[in-house]
């Protein structure tokens, strides 16, 4: 995975101690990397391990890889199994940190897995109750078990981070997102963080979401039948397509976030990686600033854009 460590203003984060919550594959596994690529230890946390698939069912990305490519890219990748709907597994990790490295310093939320749910175009009544419950499990309660468990840690030092990854920013999701569940799974996640922020501001703390925007992760290229080489090549099944991003794109706004003194300034908001691309001055891998939210706007109202104003 490429990072930009020889970018001039690339921040450091030497001796911070991160945990990347949902590591595996995606934004959650380029996060844990581009904190790496900066000098944090990253204990990296997932279902899938080279030994145990999880129900997501794609064996071809595992936690041991993500920590070995935290590692490689500068950092310290630790790999922890850990299922975050089971608060003692949740426990055992948070202790594990403490008594290995004394602190947590950035908490990233980004556990998910729910994909294989989603079925989009059915109302709410025409979807399987179990189904729709289970990705609530999945993208509300084990965020919220995770901090419970995670927070006591981060707030022992002044100046925690806690990152609620998400699908769109407050803005985007005012209006329905494409199905019941999904749509309170997604915005759950938002307000999680505007209500932590109430709750970190006393100690010091700070909590933002973070979206990225058409993320070219392992799943969506796989379901297009491309490789991040030629993933251009998926335009032609779908427009939209052309304003994709690379998982390093929100990997890098998330360790800018970490390693900005200021941060403090976003407390509470939710924000995408192409707004802190342009705020910090970052790029995705091909040197471009896609602003996925802000050209997916103006096409579902209709308007007739260049996607190359929005790059």
């Amino acid at each position: 995975m490429n990072t930009d460590r020889t970018h001039p203003g690339r921040p450091d984060l030497t001796g911070r101690i991160a945990l990347v919550a949902g590591a595996t594959r995606g934004a959650g596994r380029a996060i844990a990397v581009e904190l790496g690529a900066r000098g944090a230890t990253v204990y990296v946390t997932g279902r899938t391990t080279r030994e145990k698939v999880s129900e997501v069912g794609r064996g071809q990305e595992t936690i041991e890889e993500t920590a070995e490519l935290v590692t490689a890219a500068g950092g310290e990748g630790v790999a922890v199994p850990t299922d975050h709907l089971e608060a003692d597994q949740v426990r055992a990790l948070v202790e594990r940190i403490d008594r290995e490295r004394g602190r947590l310093d950035v908490l990233v939320n980004d556990i998910w897995g729910g994909e294989h749910l989603v079925e989009f175009g059915k109302k709410m009544w025409e979807t399987e109750l179990a189904r729709g419950l289970r990705m609530l499990e999945l993208g509300v309660r084990s965020h919220i078990v995770t901090s419970s468990c995670a927070l006591p840690l981060l707030v022992r030092h002044e100046g925690g981070l806690v990152v609620e990854v998400t699908d769109g920013t407050a803005e985007s999701n005012k209006g329905f997102r494409e199905n019941f569940y999904y749509d309170l799974a997604k915005n759950a996640p938002i307000r999680m963080a505007s209500n932590l922020a109430h709750d970190l501001a006393d100690v010091g703390g700070t909590a933002i979401s973070v979206t990225p925007g058409f993320l070219r992760s392992e799943q969506m290229l796989d379901h297009f039948g491309v490789t991040e080489a030629n993933w251009r090549d998926a335009i032609a099944k779908e427009p939209t397509f052309a304003i994709a991003e690379s998982p390093v794109f929100v990997g890098r706004a998330v360790a800018h976030l970490a390693a900005d003194p200021n941060r403090a300034r976003w407390n509470g908001r939710s924000l995408s990686s192409g707004q802190l691309a342009r705020e910090y001055g970052f790029t995705d891998t091909d040197g471009s600033r896609p602003d996925a939210w802000g050209y997916l706007s103006r096409v579902m109202k209709g308007e007739g854009v260049s996607v190359d104003d929005y790059r």
